[in-house]
């Protein structure tokens, strides 16, 4: 299946703006587009099965037995569609788990999804990888990061859990709080704790974290942009002294950017080769002072003008005062206003960035 078929097929669902539909639209989407990052096409088979879940025909455990069923009924299925089973199956597993409100932060729920994802799949399905390994980059002109020790990969783990569950957002701009969720991920993934599979589960994990801030995020920046959210993680975590080339954290900034607001940063794989000269073509990144909880509140107005503060409060995970709270300030400040009073008013954003 070629990703402008389903891509085109599930945007249909997105545009008709039924929630359900929607909702169900997007948790597919990022889950076929993330298999790009291993070369994998899901097969036709998946997307029949995926547009019966979304018209609320089956269940996801219906879907799940659908496609365990599809690659067991024919020993010559398996070998001509080899490069779909894998494809196909943590797709719809993916999707199971981005439907789920429930989250724990801690490695074990990194574990978790991995086994989640890669059950019979991979041998060493949630399990931690117990030898070292090195992988070449075109990026890198086929040099590789350095990942990890197998010895110290629990180790690692703890400490960068723990030094994230003790950080305090309050307060930290917009701007301050994508650079240290850019730097937080990048080190779980430069941990890369598993045999297989690592990027994929650092998606999962990432996109259910980013939902306890209050962030819906932008699923078609994942189908679309999931190989440049790998190579943007491995420039985060290279450096060559000899050659000049230091980790650059950068690239993964705008991906964030991109997933998490209206920013339209070009992403380009290109542009992350360290022989890639044309340095005066990248975007640079645009000042934004906003909180992160404000960015939130601004997306949640974005997708829905007519939204209560009563929702945006259970949307963002904070009480409604706080919610009131902070958008009083931002009506004060003219970023926000209402029209058309409270009852039947809309929120109208009238700029991006406070002074």
């Amino acid at each position: 299946m070629s990703k402008e078929k389903w891509n085109l097929e599930l945007s249909e669902y997105i545009k008709q703006g039924e929630p359900e539909k929607k909702e169900k639209a997007r948790n597919w989407e990022t889950a076929i587009g993330l298999q790009d990052v291993d070369g994998l096409k899901p097969s036709d088979y998946l997307l029949d099965t995926a547009k019966e879940h979304i018209e609320g025909n089956i269940n996801i455990d219906e879907a799940k037995a659908r496609i365990n069923r599809y690659y067991k009924e024919s020993n010559e299925r398996k070998k001509i569609e080899v490069n779909t089973e894998e494809a196909d199956k943590v797709s719809v597993r993916i999707t199971e788990i981005l439907s789920e409100n429930a989250f724990n932060f801690s490695p074990s729920e990194l574990l978790n999804i991995h086994k989640r994802l890669f059950d019979g799949i991979y041998e060493m399905a949630g399990k931690y990888r117990d030898y070292n390994f090195t992988k070449d980059e075109w990026i890198l002109n086929d040099n590789t990061v350095t990942y990890s020790s197998f010895e110290s990969i629990k180790e690692s783990l703890d400490y960068d859990f723990d030094q994230e569950r003790n950080f305090s957002y309050k307060d930290l701009s917009f701007d301050d709080s994508i650079k240290h969720l850019c730097r937080f991920i990048s080190n779980i993934w430069q941990v890369h704790p598993f045999c297989e599979g690592n990027t994929r589960t650092t998606a999962v994990f990432l996109i259910k974290y980013l939902r306890t801030f209050g962030f819906n995020v932008n699923d078609d920046v994942f189908a679309d942009n999931s190989w440049y959210f790998r190579n943007a993680l491995v420039r985060a975590n290279y450096k060559n002294y000899e050659k000049n080339i230091f980790e650059d954290i950068s690239y993964l900034e705008k991906f964030f950017y991109n997933l998490l607001t209206d920013s339209n940063y070009e992403l380009k794989n290109r542009h992350m080769h360290i022989d890639y000269d044309n340095v005066s073509n990248l975007n640079n990144l645009e000042v934004n002072n906003y909180s992160i909880e404000k960015q939130a509140i601004l997306n949640a107005i974005k997708k829905n003008p007519s939204i209560k503060q009563e929702e945006i409060a259970t949307q963002i995970n904070k009480s409604l005062r706080t919610v009131k709270n902070y958008m009083a300030e931002m009506q004060k400040n003219g970023i926000i206003e209402r029209k058309n009073g409270k009852r039947d008013g809309e929120w109208i954003i009238i700029k991006r960035s406070e002074d």
